[in-house]
């Protein structure tokens, strides 16, 4: 039988506690009934749908949640599984009826998904979420946000969600998604009014039964794929049936034989940014052609008659804005690429460590195993992990909005020197 929470790989005790929520917000309802309010008045509301649970506190059901994993854990797929177990007719996420399968395919009228495609999510677009989020539910059961990567929200934003989380609107469910809790990635008061789903980065051997069972993917292939991502169910699809996407990883792995000089170095540093910008460009060219010819038939391009140069006028504006928000998605395409590559170059570095100490860990990348072994004996732990250490320091300095290029020459060149 189909589940909600089929996809959620390897994170039983965070289905566990959904599953609860899920079946306390269902039965708020059925006694309830439409004049109920639960989410209202947090602190009762919590009391009143735990003891709807069977009176297991830890079962209870609030207004706002906080998914955090690191990458690949399952963070928004958490989200939208318990979104559509919320909308479960059943109150237990069946995965059949239409609550659930409108919720997972994203068509449901109630589920706001919201993801951001540039650099970060701005305040007008979170007042607008909040305000559409304030109306009654038209299913009659919740009306439901999910933002990912909330850790992406400006200050500004964040406050417009913070006076909503505060003052929640009856029957509306905030579910946000971020790396931690920590401050750099959501706000104190925000996380002191969430509840926490703490999910962890699933074993490689869970992501390869489900390559295998989901999408028909060789073992062999999805052990191998599954090992080399980190157990990223995402990036381990790709790299498992994307003949391109194994020839970047191969591109990255072979960076450490190409480091022979200070020349080589910045040769190596252009074609991983190059390589970079040519993956995002080819992620974005046709949504960006597509969204222009739509907005432009909306604005009455090619039009005729009297007003057909005043409308031309008059959609310069909107043309604009289009082109920034498009060069927005464009650029965190391109970051997004070159943090992938990024991971992969370190787990290289991490298979060296682990061999120059005789860690009794696999490595990551078994294709270059042997590479990863000539360097732990030329480097020794301490050169290892100075080189681990250097690209880890490029991701910290690309989120700080470092230049890509400058902070990628300075990695190159740090791994050069050891």
């Amino acid at each position: 039988m189909p589940d909600a929470f089929a996809d959620l790989v390897g994170q039983d005790e965070a289905v566990a506690t959904l599953r609860r929520a899920a079946a306390a917000a269902a039965a708020v309802l059925r006694t309830a009934g439409e004049r109920a309010k639960p989410t209202a008045a947090p602190a009762e509301d919590a009391d009143a749908i735990s003891a709807g649970a069977g009176g297991d506190p830890g079962a209870g059901m609030t207004h706002a949640w906080i998914f955090t994993g690191p990458p690949g854990s399952g963070r928004s797929v958490a989200a939208r599984a318990f979104a559509a177990a919320l909308q479960c007719v059943h109150g237990t996420g069946c995965g059949e009826c239409p609550g659930c399968h409108t919720t997972l395919t994203g068509t449901h009228a109630d589920v706001r998904l919201v993801v951001p495609e540039g650099l970060s999510i701005g305040v007008n677009e979170m007042r607008a979420l909040v305000l559409r989020a304030a109306s009654t539910p038209s299913g009659g059961r919740w009306q439901i946000v999910i933002i990912e990567d909330a850790d992406r929200l400006t200050e500004a934003a964040g406050n417009a969600l913070l006076k909503a989380v505060e003052e929640p609107p009856p029957r509306t469910v905030f579910l946000l998604c971020a790396p931690s809790t920590h401050p750099d990635d959501i706000s104190v008061t925000i996380r002191s009014r969430c509840r926490v789903v703490p999910l962890r980065q699933p074993p490689a051997a869970a992501v390869a039964e489900v390559l295998v069972r989901r999408d028909g993917i060789a073992p062999d292939v999805a052990r191998w794929a599954a090992a080399a991502t980190q157990g990223h169910v995402g990036r381990a699809r790709r790299l498992a049936g994307d003949p391109q996407s194994r020839a970047r990883r191969e591109a990255v792995l072979a960076v450490p034989r190409r480091l022979t000089g200070v020349g080589a170095a910045f040769d190596a540093a252009s074609a991983l940014i190059e390589a970079a910008e040519a993956e995002a460009e080819a992620s974005v060219t046709e949504i960006d052609a597509a969204e222009r010819a739509a907005l432009e038939t909306a604005l009455g391009a090619g039009g005729t008659g009297r007003g057909a140069a005043g409308a031309a006028r008059g959609a310069a504006g909107q043309l604009k804005d289009l082109e920034r928000r498009q060069k927005s998605r464009a650029t965190r395409a391109q970051r997004d690429a070159l943090d992938r590559a990024l991971v992969d170059l370190a787990a290289f570095y991490r298979d060296a460590l682990t061999m120059a100490l005789g860690a009794p860990v696999a490595p990551v990348h078994t294709d270059t195993a042997e590479l990863a072994d000539a360097g732990a004996r030329s480097w020794q732990p301490e050169g290892a992990l100075r080189r681990l250490e250097a690209v880890l320091a490029c991701r910290t300095a690309i989120e700080a909005n470092v230049k890509p290029r400058i902070a990628v020459e300075a990695m190159m060149l740090a791994l050069w020197k050891g």
